[in-house]
């Protein structure tokens, strides 16, 4: 054995010797763990059944939307009942169950899932509506669905959601993860959201896991919809800690509203940088007072300028 061999040899012994720590990295899972490529490409797919003739399948030569759409969905429940299967384990009264057991409950699941299918497709067609009606500089709802990560975003979320209600876990979660990985928008499945969702530019977006979003909702990128406290941690899950955006309300960019009885009623609007942490009424106008702004010329005096804090419009301006 030459030398670089028995380095080798005793890394590995090394990192053998290090995983008996009892930590819970070191933690091997009898019944293993989800595959994240497998879950991006049931997303995928998950995405050309919603949207049928946007994007190509590589995949299939098909000549029929019947055919290509059988495949498809084939594809997605074979995986998709695969994923579920290896994941079930995570709930605590699926610990012990037998192969059968987590089949049969896999396959449940995945039937239940996909029936709603329509459901999703029917929000996502409102969203689309409001990105084209919300933004001037779409000019097509095809640009919309091809490029917009706010879109993009909102229908994973939607997906996942539905999963996260049959009580999936990880699962979901990867897919929203996946999506902020690829757009800077961070939504938890958990999130409840209504019809016409509307989010423009997006990145850096945070909304949070008991967060309620009624209908004809605009945000804007920056804005954190989160909780006032997390101090509480393990002991804080299940209970509602981010807010309730009812109908028509819009959020301009780097706006936070915080907290679980914090409630922006309808019709409000909510100025860019704003910080609120209570409940805001419906139809109010909430801004922050511009900040002032001193303008330096070479060696002379600065000069004050104000004219800007009692503008009414400043925020809407993206």
């Amino acid at each position: 054995m030459n030398d670089f061999t028995m380095r080798i040899n005793g890394l590995v012994d090394s990192l053998l010797s290090d995983y008996q720590g009892g930590r819970s990295i070191d933690e091997i899972k009898r019944f293993g763990h989800p595959e994240k490529k497998t879950v991006i490409d049931i997303l995928e797919k998950l995405r050309r059944l919603i949207y049928p003739g946007y994007f190509k399948n590589e995949s299939y030569r098909t000549y029929t939307i019947r055919n290509n759409t059988t495949m498809l969905l084939e594809d997605v429940i074979y995986n998709l009942i695969k994923q579920i299967k290896v994941v079930l384990p995570y709930k605590e009264e699926l610990s012990g169950a037998d192969e059968a057991a987590l089949t049969a409950e896999a396959e449940r699941i995945t039937f239940k899932f996909l029936e709603k299918i329509p459901k999703i497709r029917e929000y996502i067609e409102t969203d689309l509506q409001a990105a084209y009606d919300g933004d001037p500089a779409a000019y097509s709802k095809d640009e919309i669905i091809f490029s917009y990560p706010g879109l993009y975003a909102i229908l994973t979320s939607r997906i996942a959601h539905e999963l996260f209600l049959l009580g999936v876990p990880l699962i979901p979660r990867m897919m929203t993860e996946h999506a902020h990985s690829r757009t800077g928008i961070d939504i938890h499945p958990g999130v409840t959201l209504g019809k016409y969702f509307f989010i423009d530019h997006g990145t850096g977006i945070v909304i949070g896991e008991t967060t309620v979003i009624g209908n004809n909702v605009k945000v804007y990128q920056g804005v954190t919809l989160g909780a006032l406290s997390t101090r509480g941690g393990q002991s804080l899950k299940n209970k509602k800690r981010h807010p309730t955006i009812e109908d028509n309300v819009t959020i301009y960019s780097g706006a936070s509203i915080l907290g679980g009885e914090t409630i922006v009623g309808h019709d409000a609007v909510i100025g860019g940088n704003a910080f609120i942490t209570s409940s805001v009424p419906a139809g109010a106008r909430v801004s922050i007072k511009t900040q002032e702004l001193l303008y330096s010329f070479g060696k002379s005096k600065p000069v004050k300028k104000s004219e800007f804090e009692n503008a009414d419009n400043w925020f809407y301006v993206i």
